[in-house]
């Protein structure tokens, strides 16, 4: 990648590459900072094959650091700024980190798990700073003064990068871990090609485009999809450092933003936003990302006068990615109905309570009929990087995510875990994760499409699904967390509304009206905790609710409620 990000130097050295804040970094002053990290790593003892974690805030230098590392050959996990105690430590350890450097603002975080950390890795604190490198005036460098450091070395001559190789690693991307601890998921600079050289030319995506990115950069989808656009097509990126709703139009407004990044939901946030003058007044033609719920569409892109959105759809570790080229609603993608065979992803037949693949009496996987729900799956070709599936650091995890004997005996491929529909013309549509997708009353039940409803429902409100069980009832019931910070929700409303929304079935039997929501950097609601701790109100501090059949409404759950319905002498 320091390779490729070279060439847009050569090509336009002054041309603005980040633009931050009210700072602009030049691609010739971003490949510079790039080998003066290059320079220190080495003279640190950085070798080809180590790996070098780096946690910091969204900013210019977090890039240019980890473009440093991977010129000497170095591997880079990009940690979740989230993270603290036993995760942030659980991350460091899988990544095998030999360094890592970090942000100030994140001291205190790995002062508390220094303890437990190997002692053999070296640390770094990173100051943000201009550089003060005049030789006149020297800052004295601690040992573990990262800027400081920086500051007393002088850059790298520019020299092909001692990685291994297009197909070598390069990045480590941790999943979100919206179910338990995350993954370090494998990037290579050829991914990083394929996900962003998609994006880019299916969604028309132009070379002078400066694109707004708010997203964090430690995950795929603002560290690779939109850095690569820099990196590889040399567009111009304005970088945020957190997401905020009420500044991201005029955040385009003041960059001059002609495409935008978005995920999870971000786009429900800024439409809750109040209307304003800002609303129509950037150049923003595309948005680009994936997790745009149908039900807000339409009226993001009527308020905000969007031609186009590009909603791609691929996960961090996969080896397949659809996009929706066309701007049809809801869609992530379009695979023909007609040849379907030539195409390297398919979906087949599941069940969606385990997530494994229903087979033939040949044992062989088969193929989801239309509108039939099923798992995406991308086939693995292990001599062709577009279809290598490189998987996670850990062997174990990544074997767990591929599936064998798929349309012929001795064949393999990717499992995503999501559950997509193809309609009768191509378009596909996510529909679930396996595992989160469970079934009440004889009905398979679709969380995302009960959080979309209530959402809807209850003005934009977050809202998390989940099932949980009763004590010899068969299945698992519906239970929804929801956002009422202060109190105002109307539940009566709610059911009335849900009724002409919602089949019966589908709506949840437990109501949890919640003054906080966990959630991952890349918006998406952590269920995993809600869901060990369910409907027992001596363990959830927050007001429960269940739904009483013959009234029809969502009446306060005590202990002596949750003793009857546990016991049997409430059915529900």
């Amino acid at each position: 990648m320091p390779d490729i990000f070279h060439e847009m130097v050569k090509k336009h050295p002054h041309k603005a590459c980040f633009l931050y804040e009210d700072e602009t970094w030049t691609f010739e002053q971003v490949e510079q900072f790039s080998l003066r990290v290059s320079a220190l790593l080495k003279a640190q003892g950085v070798k080809r094959g180590d790996t070098v974690g780096v946690m910091m805030n969204n900013c210019p230098e977090l890039p240019a650091i980890w473009l440093g590392a991977a010129r000497i050959g170095g591997v880079c996990p990009l940690i979740n700024t989230n993270q603290a105690g036993n995760t942030l430590l659980h991350s460091v350890n899988i990544a095998h980190c030999d360094v890592v450097i970090y942000g100030k603002e994140f001291e205190t975080a790995f002062r508390d798990i220094s303890k437990d950390m190997n002692p053999s890795i070296k640390q770094y604190i990173y100051t943000r700073r201009p550089l003060n490198t005049n030789n006149s005036v020297q800052v004295a460098a601690s040992p573990n003064d990262f800027t400081s450091l920086l500051e007393n070395t002088t850059p790298a001559p520019w020299s092909l990068s001692d990685g291994a190789g297009f197909n070598g690693k390069l990045l480590y991307i941790y999943t979100s871990g919206t179910t338990g601890l995350p993954k370090a998921a494998v990037i290579s600079s050829s991914r990083m090609v394929f996900m962003a050289s998609g994006v880019h030319y299916l969604g028309s995506l132009r070379k002078s485009d400066v694109i707004y990115c708010p997203m964090p950069l430690y995950h795929s989808a603002g560290g690779c999809i939109t850095m690569g656009q820099s990196m590889i097509f040399g567009c111009t990126v304005a970088i945020r450092t957190k997401f905020s709703a009420s500044a991201y139009f005029p955040d385009c407004i003041k960059y001059n933003a002609t495409a935008a990044h978005y995920i999870g939901e971000m786009c429900r946030y800024v439409l809750s936003t109040p209307p304003a003058a800002t609303d129509r007044q950037h150049k923003v033609r595309t948005v680009y990302g994936n997790g745009m719920r149908p039900t807000i569409w339409t009226p993001f892109v009527q308020r905000f006068n969007i031609k186009k959105v590009v909603e791609f759809y691929g996960a961090t570790e996969g080896n397949a990615n659809i996009v929706n080229i066309d701007n049809k609603t809801g869609a992530i993608g379009f695979v023909s109905r007609i040849i379907p065979a030539v195409y390297p992803i398919a979906i087949l037949k599941v069940d969606q309570e385990t997530g494994e693949p229903i087979r033939n009496s040949k044992g062989l996987c088969q193929l989801a009929k239309v509108n039939e729900p099923g798992v995406f799956i991308g086939k693995i070709k292990p001599n062709n990087p577009s279809r290598a599936f490189l998987g996670y650091v850990d062997k174990e995890a990544s074997d767990k995510k591929i599936v064998r004997d798929v349309f012929t005996h001795g064949d393999s491929a990717f499992i995503s875990g999501d559950i997509l529909v193809a309609d009768e013309l191509g378009y596909l549509y996510f529909r679930d994760r396996t595992g989160d997708t469970f079934r009440w009353r004889g009905e398979n039940v679709s969380t995302t499409e009960v959080e979309a409803a209530v959402s809807r429902l209850a003005d934009q409100r977050d809202a998390v699904v989940y099932g949980v069980e009763i004590p010899n009832v068969e299945g698992r019931a519906g239970m929804c967390g929801i956002l009422d910070a202060q109190g105002t929700l109307d539940l009566n409303k709610l059911i009335k509304d849900m009724s002409k929304d919602l089949p019966k079935y589908a709506r949840p039997v437990f109501i949890r009206l919640m003054t906080t929501v966990d959630m991952t950097g890349t918006f998406k609601l952590r269920k995993v905790d809600l869901q060990k701790e369910g409907y027992n109100p001596n363990i959830v501090k927050d007001k429960l609710y269940y739904l009483e059949a013959k009234l029809d409404k969502y009446v306060p759950l005590g202990v002596e409620e949750y003793n009857k319905i546990v016991s049997g002498q409430i059915r529900l």
